[in-house]
C-alpha cells in the first residue's frame, strides 16, 4: 500500500503565498493573496479561523512564523510595513509593530541552552509578582468601531510575555537590514550591511551564527542566489545577561501595551457618550433665539426661581424632564468609567513601569555583566549634573548619550505620566461634583415648571451646591472664542476631554494652581526645585501627550543595546549559490528553494537546494557548523535521483531504471530525513510524487569538494561529490494533482502539499501507511479527494474559478461550524502540551 495517509484536501479559493505548521500542535496558517490569514486543523483540513485583512493593520502578508510554544502567530504586512502578533486561540491582534521597510521573510527560535545562571533566573524570575499586584483586566469597549481591540485583552497581552526561556524572532528584508526580537516583542539587535534581499533565515538554537539566504544583484545585473553567515558570538557568549535583559524590555514593552488599551477604553468612554451629550446640548443652546446669553439666563433661574418664556420651552421640548435624568445618569456613569480606568488601570501600570524600569537600572549598574550589550553606566556623574541643571532636557537627549542616562529620563517620563493621571482624577472629581449639583438643580426646576411633586430629599440646596452650579454654568457655557476656538453660542464640556485628545496644542482649560502651597514651597526652595527626585507635571499638556513622550524615551532606552549588539556581528562567510532562474521569476519567493534547517544536536546549519538550469536532477546540501570557526568535513554534496522510485524485484524495474526524476520541492522533516516533491520525466508522463529521503547516506560521502573562492557554486557544480539514491516505500504518487511545494512538520509528523496553481492543497500524515481500515476519517479524505478528482476531470480551466469559489464559501460555512467546538479543543491541546 502507498506510504503516507491522506487525512484531508481541499481546493480553496485564493491563492496561497505562504504555509507554516505550527511547532505544537495539528495546526497549519496559510497566508493568501487576498490578505486573509487562515488557521486550518489537520483531520479533514477544516477552518479553525480566518483572520480577514484590515486597513489599520494591512492587507499584503509577506510572511508568516510561529513562537515555539504555538500559541502567538506573527505575520508581516508588505503594503504597511509592520509585523503583526496575532493570538492563535482567539484570532487577535495582540501587538503591531512598524519596520523600516517591508519584511521578506522571517524564523523564530528558541534558545536551548542551559547555564546555571539562567537556572536560577528562571526561579526568580516571577519576584515581580510578589511586589506588584496583579494588572486588571479591561473592560470590553464601549465602541463597536473599535479599529483593532474589541475584547478583554488584559490576560491576552500577557500571553505576549510567553514562557521565561528566551525565544527570538528574525526579521529580514529588502533594504539590507535584520532584525532580531527577543519574545517577538523587544528588537535586541539591528544588523546592516547584509547584502541584497532576504530571501530565508536561520538563527541557531545555541545562538552562535546566524545563516541568510540572499539575491544579490551581480555585476551584470543577474539575481544571484548567496548563503551569507554572521556570527552571533555575543548573544552566545552573554546569554544569561542577555535574556534577564530581553526578559525586562519585553516586560515593559507589554505594559506599554496595555497602558495604550487602558487609554483607549477611556477615550472611547468619552467619545461615545459625553460627545454625544455636548451635542445634544450644544444644539439646545444654539437654538435659542434671544439677545440673552444661556449663561445669564440660567443664572436668572438659580438666584430668582423664574426663567424666560423661551428658555422655558428650550428645556421643556428638547431636553424634557426624562430625558434630562437619562442625560445625568450617562454622565456620571461615564465619568465613573474613566475615573475606575485611571485609578485601577493607569496607575497599576505605572506603578509596574516603574518597578521593571528601576530594575533595568541597576542593571545598568553591574557593569561586568551588562556594560557590553550596550547598558553603560558610564557618565552617571555627569547625568546627574545634566538633570540638576535641566530635568526637562531628559526627554530631549541626543542618542550617543549613555543607556543609563535614558534610563533615568525613562524613570522621569513615567512618574510625569503618572503625575498627569493624578490631575485628571482631580479634573474628574470636579467635574463630576458639578454635573451633579447642575442636573439636580435644573431637573428639579423643570419639575416645578411641570407642577410636578418634588421629592424632599431633592428639594435642599445648601450654599455648597449653589456654588457648583454656579461654577459649572461659568465653565461650561461661554461664547469666549479664544478661549475654546469655537464660533457662536455652544455647550462645552471638554474639562476632562481635552486630557483625551492626542494632540500637541496645549490644554484648553489648564487647572488653576493658584493657592497650592506645594508648589508655592517648590518655586521658593532653592535645593528642591532642580531636583531628580522629583517628576516634572507639564501642567500645560494632555495626557495623550505625556503618554507618548513617555513612550519614546522608553523607545530611545531600548534602542542602544540593539545598536551595541548590532554592531558586534560580524560577516563570517560570503558564498554565491547560483543564478535565479528565469523560470522561477514568478513563483512566490517564500516557497522557492533554498530552505535552511538548525540541527540542534549536531550544532549545523543545513542548506537544501537545487540548480535546475544546471541540473535539474540533482538535490544539493550545505553544511556549516553553528560556530563560524568549526571545520566540517563534507561541507557540500548532492544527491542523485536518476533511479526508478521503487526498488522492488518486478520485471519492469530494470527496464525503468532510466528514468529520470527532478525535484520541485525540498523541506527538512527532521535532522534525519527530507521531505521532497518531485516531477518525473515525460516518459512517466510527469507525475508528481510525494518522498521522503534519508540524508545519513550522503553525509557519508568520502570525497571532499574543494570550493574555489573566485566561482560561484554552480560553475564548479561538476565537482561537488554526488550519491544515488534509491528509495524504498517512502514514496506516493499524487495522483491528479500537479503538486509543487510542501510544508512539514517532523514533530507532529504531518506534511501539506500545494499544487502548481497554489489553490489545491492535500493533507498526510507521515509515519503511518494509507489502509482503507484506518478508519472515519480516512475513508472520508478519500470520498472528498475522489468526487475533487471527478469535479477537476470534468471542468477545463475556464470553469476552475467558478468551482474554487463555491468551494471557498463552502469552506466558509463550514468553518464557521466547527469554530466553537475547535476553540474548545484548542484550549484542552494547550492544557495538556503545557
Amino acid at each position: 500500500m502507498p506510504a503516507f495517509r491522506q487525512v484531508g484536501e481541499k481546493q480553496l479559493p485564493n491563492p496561497v503565498l505562504c504555509m507554516a505548521w505550527s511547532p505544537k500542535r495539528d495546526l497549519i496558517a496559510l497566508a493568501n493573496t487576498t490578505g486573509e490569514l487562515l488557521l486550518h486543523r489537520l483531520a479533514g483540513f477544516q477552518r479553525v479561523w480566518t483572520l480577514p485583512p484590515s486597513e489599520y493593520t494591512g492587507k499584503e502578508i509577506t510572511a508568516i512564523a510561529w513562537r515555539p510554544d504555538g500559541k502567538i502567530l506573527a505575520f508581516s504586512l508588505g503594503d504597511t510595513k509592520q509585523v503583526v502578533l496575532c493570538d492563535v486561540e482567539k484570532a487577535e491582534i495582540l501587538h503591531v509593530f512598524p519596520m523600516q521597510s517591508p519584511v521578506t521573510c522571517m524564523h523564530w527560535m528558541e534558545v536551548i541552552e542551559e547555564s546555571s545562571a539562567l537556572s536560577s533566573f528562571y526561579n526568580s524570575e516571577d519576584e515581580s509578582k510578589l511586589f506588584l499586584p496583579k494588572l486588571p483586566t479591561l473592560p470590553k469597549s464601549y465602541s463597536t468601531t473599535s479599529k483593532i481591540f474589541s475584547e478583554e485583552k488584559s490576560d491576552e497581552i500577557l500571553k505576549l510575555l510567553g514562557e521565561v526561556r528566551l525565544n527570538i524572532l528574525v526579521l529580514g528584508g529588502n533594504a539590507s537590514f535584520v532584525e532580531l526580537y527577543a519574545y517577538g516583542m523587544y528588537r535586541i539587535a539591528t544588523l546592516e550591511g547584509v547584502l541584497g534581499t532576504c530571501r530565508s533565515l536561520s538563527l541557531s538554537s545555541d545562538l552562535k551564527s546566524l545563516s541568510v539566504i540572499t539575491e544579490v544583484r551581480s555585476a551584470d545585473d543577474n539575481p544571484e542566489i548567496c548563503y551569507v553567515q554572521l556570527d552571533t558570538g555575543l548573544l552566545s557568549d552573554c546569554l544569561p545577561e542577555v535574556t534577564r535583559m530581553a526578559r525586562k524590555f519585553t516586560h515593559i514593552s507589554t505594559l506599554l501595551q496595555y497602558l495604550h488599551l487602558s487609554l483607549t477604553c477611556m477615550c472611547e468612554a468619552w467619545e461615545d457618550i459625553l460627545m454625544q451629550m455636548d451635542l445634544r446640548l450644544t444644539k439646545f443652546v444654539q437654538e435659542k433665539n434671544t439677545s440673552t446669553q444661556v449663561q445669564d439666563e440660567f443664572l436668572e433661574l438659580l438666584l430668582w426661581g423664574q426663567s424666560s418664556p423661551e428658555l422655558q420651552a428650550l428645556l421643556m421640548n428638547q431636553l424634557t424632564v426624562k430625558g434630562l435624568k437619562k442625560l445625568g445618569q450617562s454622565i456620571e456613569s461615564s465619568y465613573s468609567s474613566i475615573q475606575k480606568l485611571v485609578i485601577s488601570h493607569l496607575q497599576s501600570g505605572s506603578e509596574a513601569l516603574l518597578y521593571h524600569l528601576s530594575e533595568v537600572k541597576g542593571m545598568a549598574l553591574w557593569k561586568q555583566k551588562f556594560e557590553p550589550l550596550g547598558l553603560d553606566a558610564a557618565a552617571i556623574e555627569g547625568a546627574f549634573q545634566d538633570m540638576h541643571n535641566d530635568l526637562k532636557q531628559v526627554f530631549y537627549v541626543s542618542s550617543h548619550m549613555c543607556v543609563f542616562y535614558f534610563i533615568l529620563g525613562a524613570i522621569t517620563a513615567v512618574g510625569s505620566f503618572s503625575l498627569k493621571a493624578n490631575e485628571l482624577l482631580q479634573v474628574i472629581d470636579k467635574s463630576m461634583k458639578n454635573f451633579k449639583a447642575f442636573f439636580r438643580w435644573l431637573y428639579v426646576a423643570m419639575l416645578r415648571m411641570c407642577e410636578e411633586h418634588v421629592p424632599p430629599e431633592l428639594n435642599k440646596m445648601t450654599q455648597k451646591d449653589i456654588a457648583f452650579v454656579a461654577d459649572f454654568l461659568s465653565e461650561h457655557f461661554s461664547e469666549n472664542e479664544e478661549l475654546f476656538g469655537r464660533k457662536g453660542k455652544y455647550f462645552n464640556v471638554e474639562r476632562v476631554g481635552q486630557y483625551l485628545k492626542d494632540e500637541d496644542e496645549d490644554l484648553v482649560s489648564p487647572p488653576n494652581t493658584k493657592g497650592n502651597q506645594w508648589l508655592k514651597f517648590l518655586q521658593d526652595s532653592t535645593h528642591l526645585k532642580g531636583s531628580p527626585l522629583l517628576f516634572p507635571s507639564y501642567p500645560q499638556k494632555s495626557l495623550h501627550f505625556v503618554k507618548r513622550m513617555m513612550e519614546n524615551v522608553i523607545e530611545d532606552c531600548l534602542q542602544k543595546p540593539a545598536e551595541v549588539i548590532g554592531k558586534s556581528v560580524k560577516q563570517a562567510i560570503f558564498l554565491p549559490l547560483y543564478n535565479v532562474p528565469e523560470s522561477s521569476e514568478n513563483t512566490p519567493r517564500l516557497f522557492e528553494l533554498p530552505s535552511l534547517w538548525n540541527d540542534k544536536k549536531a550544532k549545523m546549519h543545513y542548506v537544501v537546494f537545487c540548480m535546475p538550469e544546471i541540473s535539474p536532477h540533482k538535490l544539493y546540501l550545505l553544511r556549516r557548523g553553528t560556530d563560524p570557526n568549526r571545520p566540517i568535513p563534507n561541507s557540500v554534496m548532492s544527491i542523485n535521483l536518476t533511479h526508478h522510485l521503487d526498488s522492488g524485484d518486478d520485471g519492469n524495474a530494470a527496464d525503468q531504471s532510466h528514468y529520470f526524476y527532478s525535484y520541485l520541492d525540498a523541506r527538512f522533516y527532521d535532522d534525519e530525513m527530507l521531505t521532497v516533491v518531485l516531477q518525473g520525466s515525460e516518459e512517466l508522463n510527469a507525475m508528481r510524487v510525494l518522498a521522503q529521503i534519508p540524508i545519513s547516506s550522503s553525509l557519508s560521502c568520502e570525497t571532499e569538494f574543494n570550493w574555489e573562492p573566485n566561482l560561484r557554486l554552480d560553475q564548479q557544480s561538476s565537482s561537488i561529490p554526488s550519491q544515488g539514491l534509491v528509495l524504498g516505500n517512502q514514496w506516493r504518487e499524487l495522483e491528479n494533482m500537479k503538486a509543487q511545494f510542501v510544508a512539514v512538520n517532523g514533530i507532529r509528523k504531518v506534511a501539506c502539499v500545494l499544487s502548481t496553481n497554489l489553490r489545491h492543497i492535500r493533507v498526510f500524515e507521515m509515519d503511518v501507511e494509507d489502509e482503507d481500515e484506518e478508519g472515519a476519517d480516512s475513508q472520508n479524505a478519500s470520498a472528498d479527494q475522489e468526487g475533487l478528482e471527478a469535479t477537476m476531470s470534468s471542468q477545463g480551466q475556464g470553469e476552475e474559478e467558478n468551482l474554487e469559489a463555491e468551494g471557498g464559501a463552502g469552506e466558509q460555512e463550514e468553518g464557521e461550524g466547527v469554530f466553537q467546538k475547535s476553540k474548545e479543543h484548542l484550549e484542552s491541546e494547550e492544557a495538556l502540551d503545557s
